[in-house]
């Protein structure tokens, strides 16, 4: 089985978005993946942050989702939807979901975002609310899947390792983590971070990128990664739009798990 992790640029054009996200899945289907996954944020990058409450879907409907279901559809592909702004019943904010569309084009999981980035970067005159315009989510999901059982987190989510955690004690094989990682903090920590889960869990990573300078003056780190469970990277892609795909090998990850049961020791 292949997946694919896919690095993309997005903008405040939702429609130019999802047309290059559409070209990058039908390639990455070509290449034979069977689960692509895009990143955080794929469909929209505002030029100010309450900007994604204007673009904000409701569940179900909206030309985001309709735009993952058709290409799941079309592509006989299973797609995460890096984050979808979804609205909150109540809420003025939006979720940073995290949809799973399987390849009969039905969304089949949702993950809102956890763990929020409200930081100021050190040495920087750099800072984010994101919970001014996100409300976040409470719930862990594992989610089967043709290439395995896939737990579903988002980009600042990385960096508590309980999550994983859970996750991996819920079943999961394979770990996604569509992001837009920050420049400074993506050349401090992204690698670091993300062999780090895939080492502790012994699962596959997919982390898909933001990357590049975007018409708000952002600049995202990009380096879409693809880990193994042994913390190998096996494909990257440092920068620009594109993909990359690997094999996943459940039947290996499975006999390293037994010859090196640290799951099985976790006493807290």
């Amino acid at each position: 089985m292949k997946i694919a992790a896919l690095q993309m640029t997005s903008g405040p054009d939702v429609a130019a978005n999802l047309a290059t996200a559409g070209t990058l899945l039908a390639a990455a289907a070509g290449a034979g993946a069977r689960l692509a996954v895009l990143p955080e944020n794929f469909a929209f990058v505002g030029l100010g942050d309450a900007d994604k409450r204007k673009v904000g879907e409701a569940e179900g409907s909206g030309p985001i989702q309709d735009f993952l279901g058709n290409t799941a559809r079309s592509l006989r592909l299973w797609i995460v939807g890096g984050t979808v702004p979804l609205k909150v019943p109540g809420e003025g904010r939006v979720a940073a979901a995290s949809l799973v569309f399987d390849d009969a084009g039905r969304a089949v999981a949702r993950y809102d975002k956890i763990h929020l980035f409200d930081v100021d970067l050190p040495g920087r005159r750099e800072y984010y609310r994101e919970s001014a315009d996100i409300a976040p989510g409470n719930e862990p999901i594992v989610v089967e899947t043709p290439v395995g059982k896939l737990g579903l987190a988002v980009c600042y989510d990385m960096r508590f390792p309980e999550l994983f955690r859970r996750l991996s004690a819920a079943g999961a094989q394979l770990l996604s983590v569509p992001s837009a990682f920050t420049a400074p903090t993506g050349r401090a920590h992204w690698e670091t971070l993300l062999r780090a889960r895939a080492i502790e869990n012994l699962c596959y990573v997919i982390a898909s990128a933001q990357s590049g300078i975007h018409p708000n003056g952002r600049e995202t780190y990009g380096d879409t990664l693809i880990v193994d469970y042994w913390g190998r990277v096996l494909r990257r892609k440092p920068r620009g739009h594109g993909f990359v795909v690997c094999e996943v090998d459940l039947n290996r990850q499975a006999e390293a798990r037994a010859a090196f049961p640290a799951l099985r020791h976790r006493v807290m």
